[in-house]
């Protein structure tokens, strides 16, 4: 039985607050208590782990059996009981999310309201680009630290229970993110359906590990990765054997053969007997063969001579995002717009228009903050919507709106959610035309909030698109104000903006509907003046 440590004897700094994250994998749920300080620093405090069958129930039967949902329950109700003795109490102190295990779940509402109805947990079913993104946050120390690693290609991989998550960074720059179904107790899973005899486990597990490895390869498009960085306790336990005085604030070296002797010596053995010699819970030793041999398929596969391993999980990852209260920070705001402007690259988007009315998009929500308060999280979504609002022309220039909406809702973007992608594709496919009707599906399947936030973002798009009306990017000198009942655009580099008054005249329908007031274009230069000017 888990044993609570008693409330640390070291007073918190001033300014300092005491939060708790909970992760609900496929074969444990952990809970780390951790003090944050005013100026972000995270001290842990404590840390448990208890063993659960959510894995074996979902990926053999698609659902979570009552026992282990009851188990569940009396783990976080004992976890209750240590978050209060370090004073954590209040929902906004703790953030519980489970992975793919509880995910793909056929019962998995049920199991999450059962849950909060009985510890008052509000426990969240992320998505695998949630989890790319607290990966990559848990990691991202590591490349500040190490020049090396920001200067080279490097991949990032986690190999679960039951998905392994890639991000692909090249020269600091996330390029590619995925999540695949190959999983640690999948495989086992595998074997166990198989009944493979000891000598023949390693050879099935390779064909499952083989096709999943030539895909990934193959999405990252590169035949060597100078830098493979394995983030998995799986990975930590070979670490562990492999290099005992290894500092877990920083990586791990592990040569490759050493590595690919060690996974000869594991993978044969039975469960049972990894359990007596590592002194291991047997749900953990369940998954470390087959994990370890897809770490060795994607070491070959990458060409790499050493494994780097992180001490770093995705609790760290969800413990740095409460450290800054759930914001986005500069740093991934970057990374996410980056992943937008190579897909923006992908689909042949006209690139200084795009640019040109993100940039104008931002300017906007800004300057409209005080009509619209929406936070910074929304001005990100528009962002990104302004980048790819044309990316639907790649289809066909009649009706492009809705193909953007197409390309974006059936596209990956680094570190968003679905909900968030869902935002930025209808925003993009409201820069023209139709307003949001009654029976457009997408729009209406949203919760009113939603729905609001789509038009306030919509309507500004539309605005930023009105100014470039003919791509050619030459309205730069841009102010706002605002006189009576009227939003009031002045351009004061352009005599004639009568394109740009047409295509105003036309869109500006829905800012008007949405913010209550009027738009109008003007010029700050007759045509005399702008001759001297020029």
């Amino acid at each position: 039985m888990d044993k609570a440590m008693p409330k640390t004897e070291k007073p918190l700094a001033e300014g300092a607050r005491t939060v708790a994250v909970i992760d609900i994998g496929a074969t444990a749920v952990r809970l780390q208590v951790a003090e944050i300080g005013a100026d972000g620093t995270v001290r842990p405090l404590e840390s448990l782990q208890r063993a659960v069958h959510l894995g074996k129930d979902t990926f053999s039967s698609g659902v979570i059996q009552p026992s282990t949902t009851d188990e569940c329950v009396a783990i976080l109700q004992s976890f209750r009981r240590t978050m209060k003795e370090y004073g954590v109490t209040q929902p906004e102190q703790i953030r519980a999310v489970a992975t793919s295990a509880v995910r793909e779940a056929e019962n998995r509402d049920a199991f999450l309201d059962r849950l909060y109805m009985t510890t008052q947990i509000n426990v969240e079913a992320i998505e695998g680009a949630e989890e790319n993104r607290l990966t990559y946050i848990a990691v991202h120390d590591l490349f500040r630290k190490d020049s090396a690693l920001r200067k080279k290609n490097v991949a990032i991989i986690e190999v679960g229970g039951g998905s392994t998550e890639l991000i692909f960074v090249r020269e600091g720059r996330i390029t590619f993110s995925n999540t695949y179904r190959l999983g640690a107790l999948r495989m086992r899973e595998t074997l166990e359906t198989y009944r493979a005899p000891a000598d023949r486990s390693r050879a099935l597990l390779g064909q499952h590990i083989k096709r999943t490895v030539d895909q990934l390869h193959w999405n990252v498009s590169l035949r060597k990765v100078p830098y493979l960085i394995a983030v998995s306790g799986d990975a930590r336990f070979a670490a562990a054997l492999l290099q005992p005085k290894w500092d877990k604030q920083g990586l791990a070296r592990v040569d490759c053969k050493k590595f690919s002797d060690l996974v000869d010596q594991i993978v044969p053995v039975s469960v049972d007997e990894l359990v007596r010699k590592y002194h291991i819970p047997y749900q953990e030793a369940e998954t470390i063969g087959p994990a370890l041999l897809a770490y060795e398929h994607l070491a070959r596969a990458f060409q790499v001579k050493h494994i780097l391993v992180a001490g770093a999980s995705q609790r760290d990852g969800l413990l740095k995002e409460m450290a800054v209260r759930g914001a986005w920070t500069a740093e991934f705001a970057e990374q996410a717009v980056y992943s937008a402007t190579l897909l923006a690259e992908k689909y042949g988007v006209n690139d200084g228009h795009s640019r040109y009315v993100s940039e104008m998009c931002v300017r906007l929500f800004r300057e409209l903050r005080p009509e619209h308060g929406l936070d910074e999280r929304y001005e990100l979504l528009l962002r990104i919507a302004g980048l790819l609002h044309e990316v639907g022309v790649f289809i066909s220039d009649r009706s492009h709106h809705k193909h953007s909406m197409y390309v974006i809702l059936n596209s990956d973007l680094f570190g968003l959610n679905r909900k968030e992608i869902t935002l930025i594709a209808l925003v993009a496919r409201y820069h023209r035309r139709a307003m949001p009707r009654p029976y457009h599906t997408e729009y209406t399947s949203l919760d009113r909030d939603d729905r609001l936030v789509v038009s306030k973002l919509a309507a500004i798009l539309r605005l930023a698109d009105c100014l470039d009306r003919k791509h050619l990017q030459d309205l730069k000198n841009v102010a706002f104000s605002r006189e009576k009942d009227r939003f009031v655009i002045t351009v004061n580099d352009l005599p004639d903006l009568t394109l740009e008054q047409l295509a105003m005249r036309d869109k500006a329908n829905m800012f008007e509907q949405i913010y209550g007031t009027k738009v109008e274009l003007r010029t700050a230069l007759s045509a005399d003046e702008a001759i001297t000017h020029g």
